[in-house]
C-alpha cells in the first residue's frame, strides 16, 4: 500500500518485551512483529497493550528506528504517538511521519478530567498544525475506561470536518457496540473504524466498519484474520464465537500480563513473562489456569519460528 492509503484489517497492539534491566528488547519485539506480519496482522505498537504509557519518547522513537531497520514496512505501522504533554506527542508523530509510518495512533491528552470538546480539539488541531505534513495520516484512540477522557461524536466530526484529509479514522475502545455503531453511522468519507477487541469484529465488519485493533491478535492474529477476510461466508458467525471464546479465557486475568505468559508459553521463552511496574506478571496459579483454558477449548499454540538471525545493528539492542 501506499504511504497515505489508509488502514483496514486486523492491528495488533504488539506487547513490548523487556530485558532483566527492564529495558525494551528490540530484537525480541522485531522477531514478534515479523511474526504477526506473516500472519496478516499489522502492527499497532505503543498502544495500551504494549505497556505504551511506561515507555519513553527516546525508547519509542528507538523502537521505531530498529524496526524499521529490521525491514519492517513502515506503512504497516500505526504508532501510538499521543501524550499528556503536547511536544511529546509532535516530537513522536513528526518521528512517525519520518519513518513513512502508514499512521499514528493518538489518545487524547488524558491527565486533565472533564475538560472540554473545544479544549481536546484545540489540543488535536495544534498536534496536526505542528507537525504539518500531508503525509500525516491520524487514528483517534478513543478509551474512555482507561484514559478517562474521550472523544464525542461531535468532536470526532469536526475534527474530520476541519481535516479530512488526516483524521482518517478511530480506534473506538469503550466497550459499547453503540457508540461503535453511530461511529459507523456518521458516515464520514472515507473514515475507518476500528473495533476495539475482535468480539465486535463480525457486528463493525457487518455495519461497516474497518476492522479492529485487538490484544489478543497478539496471539491469536491468524483466526482473527480468518473472520477479517470470511465475513460475508456462512462460516462467519461460528469464526465469531470460536474467537470469543479464545478472548474470553485472557479476559479472566489481568491482559496485559496474560498475552505475555502466553507469548512466553508460545515460545518457550520465559524472558517474555516480564512487564515493567506497576504490572506484575501472573502468578503460577493464573498462568496454568490460563494455558488450561486454552487447551480446553483445542486452541492451538500458532507456529512461532526461530527469529531470523539479526545484523549487528539489531544485536546490540537485544536483551
Amino acid at each position: 500500500m501506499t504511504a497515505v492509503e489508509r488502514f483496514a484489517g486486523v492491528l495488533a497492539p504488539v506487547v513490548t518485551p523487556f530485558g532483566p534491566d527492564l529495558a525494551p528488547a528490540a530484537g525480541r519485539l522485531l522477531g514478534h512483529c515479523r511474526r504477526l506480519l506473516g500472519e496478516g496482522v499489522g502492527l499497532a505498537p505503543f498502544g495500551t497493550n504494549s505497556e505504551g504509557n511506561s515507555l519513553s519518547v527516546e525508547e519509542k522513537i528507538e523502537l521505531l528506528d530498529r524496526l524499521a531497520e529490521g525491514g519492517i514496512d513502515p506503512r504497516r505501522l500505526m504508532p501510538g504517538t499521543g501524550a499528556c504533554a503536547l511536544t511529546d506527542s509532535v516530537r513522536l508523530t513528526r518521528h512517525a511521519v519520518a519513518r513513512g509510518c502508514g499512521g499514528v495512533l493518538v489518545l487524547p491528552p488524558f491527565y486533565y478530567k472533564n475538560v472540554d470538546d473545544d479544549g481536546l480539539f484545540a489540543s488535536i488541531a495544534e498536534l496536526i498544525e505542528r507537525v504539518g505534513s500531508d503525509a500525516l495520516r491520524m487514528y483517534l484512540y478513543h478509551i474512555p475506561p482507561v484514559a478517562q477522557v474521550g472523544f464525542s461524536l461531535e468532536l470526532v466530526e469536526r475534527l474530520v470536518r476541519t481535516y479530512p484529509a488526516v483524521v482518517a479514522g478511530i480506534k473506538d475502545s469503550s466497550g459499547d457496540w453503540s457508540h461503535t455503531q453511530a461511529l459507523i453511522e456518521r458516515g464520514f468519507d472515507d473514515f475507518r473504524v476500528f473495533c476495539g477487541s475482535e468480539t465486535f469484529l463480525l457486528r463493525t465488519l457487518r455495519a461497516g466498519g474497518a476492522g479492529c485493533i485487538s490484544a489478543t491478535a497478539n496471539v491469536n492474529g491468524a483466526a482473527i484474520v480468518e473472520l477479517y477476510r470470511e465475513w460475508r461466508s456462512p462460516r462467519a458467525d461460528a469464526l465469531q464465537s470460536a474467537l470469543d471464546e479464545v478472548r474470553a479465557a485472557y479476559q479472566r486475568h489481568p491482559m496485559i500480563p496474560a498475552l505475555k505468559a502466553a507469548v512466553a508459553a508460545f515460545t518457550g521463552d520465559p524472558e517474555w513473562r516480564r512487564v515493567r511496574p506497576p504490572l506484575t506478571p501472573l502468578d503460577d496459579a493464573h498462568r496454568s489456569a490460563l494455558l488450561d483454558d486454552l487447551q480446553r477449548l483445542g486452541f492451538k499454540i500458532p507456529p512461532w519460528p526461530q527469529e531470523p538471525a539479526m545484523r549487528a545493528t539489531e544485536r546490540r539492542h537485544v536483551q
